[in-house]
């Protein structure tokens, strides 16, 4: 909606003042419905309205008959039109009625304050001193520096004001963190992995592992990862059956549970991991009805269940 002066002619009769007075009080009513409608009175855009409204008025009321009345309401009106359609006016500060630019130091200060960080705070003085550098460079057309000089003042305080505001201003708080979801208690579990279906007879190295094996640690490594939110540590306890030497079934036992910790290793398990043998020492508890001391198919199945690797895993399941 344009916002139209009469002419400066014509602004000698009660009547023609009367309704220029109606024009700038219908403006000002609109700018207050911005705000009624939550728009900060400091918001940039609206601060520029009612300053160009205010130096507009200001001229007029002071017998200016040149053209700054009406190019400063212009102004005013058309960032009010744009605010009223949520559309964004624009930070631009045109120099209205061909006003001078004046102070090319204090613009670039205003401009400067638009990215600083405390700038929310800052928008109302920076509008303001924006609006005023324009009404000084108008005012040495009409008059010189002694006109123009009240107005470059009142830029240099809005500046002032604007710097001092920004500096004070306080980051908005972050959000708060999602409280972190509570990690279950440390539990521990145990079970045992059977060294027939781990290694090749009689070997305990990484090369020695049998496909199936692999397969198997491949599986273990993953469930690792996916059943457990943390592991805190691993234990890897080899064992053999009574058959053999003693010192040959310890050296055998350890020799497998280092080489499931390497492979596991391998498999980017990261919690810590102790592993040691303990030969035949401790019997599956499945093993008693056994009869026998030589090595014959029969009894080296039956003893099956002693040839193992034991797993024991404490940490915090998912």
């Amino acid at each position: 909606m344009a916002q139209e002066l009469n002419a400066a002619k014509d602004r000698i009769s009660g009547s023609a003042i009367r309704a220029d007075h109606a024009t700038y009080e219908q403006l000002q009513g609109r700018i207050k419905a911005l705000n009624d409608s939550g728009i900060r009175v400091d918001d940039y855009h609206l601060s520029k309205a009612q300053c160009w409204l205010d130096t507009s008025f200001h001229e007029y009321t002071r017998n200016d008959r040149g053209g700054y009345p009406q190019a400063a309401l212009s102004e005013s009106a058309r960032i009010v039109v744009a605010l009223e359609g949520k559309q964004n006016p624009g930070n631009e500060t045109p120099l209205v009625n061909n006003a001078q630019r004046l102070r090319e130091d204090l613009w670039a200060k205003f401009n400067g304050l638009k990215t600083h960080a405390g700038f929310s705070c800052a928008a109302q003085a920076t509008a303001c001193g924006e609006v005023e550098l324009v009404h000084a460079g108008n005012e040495i057309h009409d008059g010189g520096w002694r006109h123009a000089k009240p107005y470059i003042q009142i830029a240099e305080d809005w500046l002032k004001k604007a710097e001092e505001r920004a500096a004070a201003c306080l980051p908005p708080p972050a959000p708060p963190a999602p409280p972190a979801a509570p990690v279950p208690a440390p539990t521990s579990e145990r079970f045992d992995i059977a060294a027939d279906a781990l290694f090749r007879f009689n070997q305990g190295t990484l090369a020695g592992l049998l496909p199936q094996g692999k397969v198997r640690l491949d599986e273990l490594a993953a469930r690792l990862g996916s059943a457990y939110v943390s592991v805190n540590s691993i234990r890897l306890i080899g064992h053999t059956d009574r058959l053999g030497g003693v010192e040959y079934n310890q050296r055998l036992s350890e020799q497998r549970a280092q080489t499931v910790k390497q492979y596991l290793q391998s498999r980017g398990v990261s919690a810590p991991i102790e592993a040691f043998g303990v030969g035949e020492s401790q019997p599956g508890g499945q093993t008693g009805h056994c009869q026998g001391e030589r090595a014959t198919p029969a009894l080296t199945a039956c003893l099956q269940p002693d040839r193992r690797v034991s797993v024991e895993v404490t940490g915090s399941k998912r």
